[in-house]
């Protein structure tokens, strides 16, 4: 085995334990919130269904490596969790891109009904916020770093990010004529913005200088194009079963991808590209959770799912 695909495996192995963590905090933290049956068995059906929880794992590493405890601050991490699996929920819905797979079960719609998946997608939504807020309880965070923290995810996920780049995202499916800068531009807004409010959030947490919230934003801008350019890779070279949703569903819907544009080779070059501007960003940090970064922004253009 070449060295670095022993660097790949142990990245890999190392993030599967991290999702763990993660995991066994989401198994219950719904639970005493009063909400009724069927809502709450859509919310965690879709919270449930695995997942590589990129986005937690961010948050407690960035927030690690500057000096925070990960169990005071696991609420904010898995907060991240929730809001991205309403994004997937709302994503699938038929007025959006109507997949009826994610990760390799039938889509929240499709196990439940369109209703329930809506407001199972705004229960996550509103339900992340109270988690984070969650870690002011018994002094776990400084007021002033989570309010901090809390409106860098906000705005990520709010109509200037995420769903800001959603909405570009369906203005742009029926296009032929979309520009390298205007896909650019929306995948930095749709994927992009909340891993990177994942980790400027736990650099926030945990204190750090501002020079090092900068270089964490540059890590998550750096490491969120790699993703997006590896998953639009994935969904002309994958297989459903692997990935775990339909493949070849950005060409049977139109969309412009990276593939589409530049083809494969340039956009796997672009992406190992984007993935060594990320290690750089992190250049000088000594210490496990940089290395365990540094090997993640290579391991996401090396993936297979």
């Amino acid at each position: 085995m070449s060295a670095q695909m022993e660097g790949t495996m142990n990245v890999k192995a190392e993030l599967k334990k991290r999702a763990e963590e993660v995991e066994a905090y989401l198994a219950d933290c719904l639970r005493a919130r009063d909400i009724p049956e069927r809502l709450l068995a859509s919310m965690e059906y879709s919270l449930h269904a695995g997942g590589k929880r990129l986005r937690p794992a961010l948050v407690l590493s960035f927030a690690r490596m500057f000096g925070a405890s990960g169990a005071r601050i696991m609420p904010f991490a898995g907060s991240l969790e929730l809001i991205h699996t309403y994004s997937l929920i709302h994503d699938d819905l038929p007025a959006m891109d109507d997949d009826d797979l994610r990760r390799g079960k039938p889509s929240n719609h499709k196990k439940f009904d369109e209703a329930t998946a809506i407001l199972a997608g705004d229960g996550l939504l509103t339900e992340a916020f109270c988690l984070m807020f969650s870690c002011a309880d018994e002094g776990n965070v400084p007021a002033p770093r989570l309010v901090r923290a809390a409106q860098a995810v906000a705005t990520a996920a709010g109509s200037g990010g995420m769903v800001g780049g959603q909405a570009l995202d369906m203005e742009y499916t029926p296009r032929q004529d979309v520009s390298f800068e205007e896909l650019r531009g929306m995948h930095a807004m749709k994927t992009g913005a909340l891993i990177t409010a994942a980790c400027v959030a736990g650099a926030l947490l945990a204190g750090a200088e501002p020079p090092f919230v900068r270089r964490a934003r540059e890590y998550g801008i750096n490491v969120g194009a790699a993703f997006q350019i590896a998953d639009d890779i994935l969904d002309v070279v994958g297989d459903t079963k692997t990935l775990g949703k339909p493949v070849g569903s950005d060409e049977r819907q139109g969309k412009t991808t990276y593939p589409s544009l530049l083809g494969l080779d340039k956009s796997r070059e672009l992406a190992h590209a984007r993935a060594e501007a990320a290690v750089d960003a992190l250049k000088g940090i000594e210490h496990a959770e940089a290395d365990f970064l540094r090997g993640l922004a290579r391991y996401i253009v090396e993936r297979v799912n």
